[in-house]
């Protein structure tokens, strides 16, 4: 039900004859993101030691996707679920939220899910509740060690490049650990938006909280990625390729196809973490805001940054 998700190769985006393009279609677990692996797997093991009790209210902070895997997952294992989250949320995400029968907890936007994180902590503090902490969880790189990693070198033997959003970086620390492992010379590069730059799913080192789960070490680099960017990148997947990818899969292509420029040859796998239905309220698929151009533009601001 969750993981052993799609492996395909993007032909017709493929820079060079050399090169070619992968994207792990992760929008095909339950529902609809990455996430699903890691709430699951921090549950399960919460529970198995006794540490998430029968009925117990969970509580986590969340932009999106991991509070929809645990409305889901909570209210299937019996558990009412409490969700914090910045008031910028997307309403899709509200709405999904809603429907799994989660509570919604609002933190003001300009504090952001570092605050959501410890309103999280105070709430499962005063209110004896059980606290996800997917930034802290080392069950979080546990999962994609095990499950996302393992499934891209069943189908994908040879991988010379990684790129992955940074999120709360077990992604990012789980499979480049596993993927190092098969072959030290694989390059893995975070993507991150700029500074001050909303980008959907994505989380910004540079804003001065680094996710406890986070290892600094697995990565060789990182791309950092704006907005206008992110999407139509995302659209350019749809159009070209048929992949609904969400904004976070746009700058992840776009960073990849920025790492696949210093190449003339390698397998480059991309994680695409959810899809695009759960944006329609943006612009994201504004066909009147899509300007061929821009994705083959060069933002001055847009680099990537080796450690």
């Amino acid at each position: 039900m969750v993981g052993n998700t799609p492996m395909v190769e993007l032909k017709s985006l493929a820079p060079a004859p050399g090169i070619r393009l992968f994207a792990k279609l992760e929008a095909q677990n339950p529902t609809g993101s990455i996430k699903d692996r890691i709430v699951l797997r921090i549950l399960q093991a919460a529970k198995k030691s006794g540490e998430l009790e029968p009925g117990q209210r969970i509580v986590e902070a969340s932009t999106g996707n991991t509070g929809v895997a645990l409305a889901l997952f909570g209210r299937l294992m019996g558990h009412p679920v409490d969700v914090c989250v910045p008031d910028s949320v997307y309403p899709e995400i509200e709405q999904l939220l809603q429907v799994y029968g989660a509570r919604i907890r609002r933190v003001p936007r300009q504090a952001g899910i570092k605050t959501a994180r410890e309103v999280a902590q105070v709430v499962a503090t005063n209110e004896g509740a059980y606290y996800l902490g997917q930034f802290d969880s080392l069950e979080n790189v546990a999962a994609h060690y095990e499950t996302t990693g393992a499934e891209i070198l069943a189908d994908v033997p040879g991988v010379e490049v990684l790129v992955a959003g940074m999120g709360t970086g077990g992604t990012l620390t789980g499979v480049g650990r596993r993927l190092k492992e098969a072959n030290p010379a694989c390059h893995v590069f975070g993507v991150e938006p700029r500074l001050g730059v909303h980008v959907q799913g994505l989380h910004s080192i540079q804003d001065g909280f680094i996710p406890p789960v986070f290892d600094e070490s697995v990565i060789d680099g990182k791309i950092i990625v704006g907005n206008r960017h992110a999407f139509a990148h995302a659209r350019r997947a749809m159009l070209e390729e048929g992949i609904f990818g969400g904004i976070s899969s746009g700058a992840v292509l776009h960073a990849a196809l920025r790492a696949a420029s210093r190449l003339t040859r390698g397998n480059i796998v991309m994680i695409f973490a959810d899809g695009g239905w759960k944006y329609l309220g943006t612009d994201l698929w504004n066909q009147e805001d899509h300007d061929p151009a821009i994705e083959k533009h060069e933002d001055p601001l847009d680099d990537i940054l080796w450690w």
